[in-house]
Parts: structure tokens; sequence; C-alpha cells
């Protein structure tokens, strides 16, 4: 079964797939990392699905100000890591996980300079951590401070945007970092940043597709729409690669080879699906630690805030 038959088996779509003329604006939220957004956006895919409507894109620096966009109104749809929604959820942000892609453990990693002592998780105790508060690597250094025995107050998280935390790891203000692609891909091959751990085994680093309530509940049966544009800027990319890292390191300023490796780390194919009782698990292991550890201020369950089509 290909990507799109997959896509339409799980989302019910009949051979009309029907424009939604009610939306008069769609209004996208997508960092460096949101390739499916990315292609879609230089394909004006979401201007084919929605004629009638208005379509604005806007970069953040990463997910947690996607989903406070999203929360304010400010964005009607966004692409975000793990750790983000649960931040939200917490919250009491009226958000809703709408579609997942593919796991992508070797897409994120802990680093540590090229000539640094640091050779096991364990010797993280005590020292620096440059990580972007509420982000998909927030998760990974608490899981792999976990896996080295040690207590999440035996480290030193020091919270800096991806941009902030790379000048900081360049001039050694930190011991390490904890960051996702392509901020990866760029340390490691232009700083020659040695990886401590990626998330295989630690955490399963998930995109996720959120829209607000508000528009959901404005527009239903638009949701279908948008992730079928998502699946189709997919089904692109997995068939020209290399045609999607030149365009990645024309629009971000990424070199080529950056460019990519960041590609190329992604799953293929990485559609956007109706979220699985998996995936919710995975989730709830995320919120259930980060309450464990007092990080999000109580307890929350994914699935109250997972969109069903209903």
């Amino acid at each position: 079964m290909t990507t799109m038959l997959f896509a339409c088996a799980m989302l019910g779509c009949s051979a009309a797939w029907a424009v939604d003329p009610s939306v008069k604006e769609l209004r996208i939220g997508f960092q460096k990392s949101s390739v499916n957004l990315v292609i879609a956006q230089q394909q004006k895919l979401f201007e084919q699905e929605f004629p009638n409507a208005k379509i604005t894109w806007n970069e953040f620096p990463g997910g947690p100000q996607i989903l406070e966009a999203l929360a304010v109104g400010s964005v009607d749809i966004g692409a975000t890591g793990d750790t983000p929604p649960v931040y939200a959820q917490a919250g009491n942000k009226p958000l809703h996980y709408i579609a997942y892609e593919a796991a992508k453990p070797l897409s994120s990693a802990i680093l540590v300079p090229q000539k640094s002592k640091i050779t096991q998780l364990k010797h993280l105790k005590g020292k620096r951590v440059a990580v972007h508060r509420g982000s998909s690597s927030h998760y990974l250094l608490v899981q792999a401070v976990r896996k080295a025995g040690l207590q999440w107050s035996d480290v030193k998280p020091i919270w800096l945007s991806p941009a902030d935390a790379r000048a900081a790891f360049q001039k050694g203000a930190v011991d390490a970092w904890a960051i996702w692609d392509p901020y990866y891909a760029a340390a490691e091959l232009e700083d020659k940043a040695k990886v401590l751990t990626t998330g295989q085994g630690l955490s399963p680093n998930y995109t996720f597709y959120l829209a607000s309530g508000k528009f959901i509940d404005k527009h239903p049966q638009a949701i279908s729409g948008v992730i079928e544009q998502i699946n189709l800027a997919d089904q692109w990319v997995q068939k020209n690669l290399k045609t999607t890292a030149t365009i990645f390191a024309k629009t971000t300023g990424l070199k080529p080879n950056v460019s990519q490796t960041f590609v190329q780390r992604r799953p293929r194919p990485s559609y956007a699906a109706p979220l699985t009782a998996k995936v919710i698990a995975d989730q709830q292991q995320l919120a259930d630690r980060f309450a464990e550890l007092k990080i999000i201020p109580k307890p929350i369950q994914i699935n109250q805030v997972v969109w069903t089509g209903k």
C-alpha cells in the first residue's frame, strides 16, 4: 500500500476529497526541522487545498514557541517534537494532536566538544548541559540522566534556544548540548562535536502535528485536508531527497552537507498518520516522567487531547 493510499485508508478519505470552502484563513507554525511543512510551503500545497483561504507561514525557533502561538490564537496548526505538547496540555492550553510522523531517535543527540573528556552519560554529573526548555531534547536529557543512574538534580541544565546554545557550545560555556536536527547535524559536521548518545533507546523523538481547539471546532473537515497535503509533501520528499536537501540548504542557510545529513537521517517515509495506541502510550510515558519530576505542574492524560476525527 502506498503512503497516500495508507493515509486515505487511515483517515477515511473518499475519492472526492473535498475542499473546505469555509476556511478563509490558515496560519501555520513551523520550524527549520519541519521538512514536510517546508516542502508544502514551497509547493503551495495548502493554497491548492484551500483556494479561498489566506495562507500564512510563521517560523519559530522551536516547538514550545509554536504551541504558545497556537494557544493564544496566533497560528492554527503547527508541528513540534514530543515534549512541547505535554507542557501545553499541563498548562491547560486548548490544543489537540491531529497526527504524528514515525519515530526518529537518531535525529537527536547529546553532544560534547571534540576534546571533551566526557565519554559516558554518568560523566554528566555536575556538568552544564545546554537544552531548550520544553523541547524534545529536554526529554532526551531527562532519559539520559536516568539511564546513567543519576538524579535530575545531578546535572545543571542551561536553558538556551538552539542558536544561543550553539554559540555557548562553541565558546566552551557549556559542557554538553542536548539538541535535534538540523542543529545536531551542523554541530556534528562543522564543530566536530562528538556524540555522547543519540535518542536510540531513550526517546522516540516523534514529530506531532497539532491544531488549536478553536480551529478544529470551526473547521473539523479541514483537518483531513491539512493531513492530506502534508502527506503529498512527504511523498514528494521521498522521491526527491537530494532536491529536498538542496531546498533546505537554500532556505535555511545550512551548508549542503549539513542539509543532506539532516534529510537523510529522517525515517522513510515520514508521512502524517493518526496517533496509534503505542504512540499515545509513549507520549504518556513522557508525561508521567515529567510529572514525577515535577517538571510539569500536574499529571495529565494524553488521550484526552487526541483528535479522533469526530
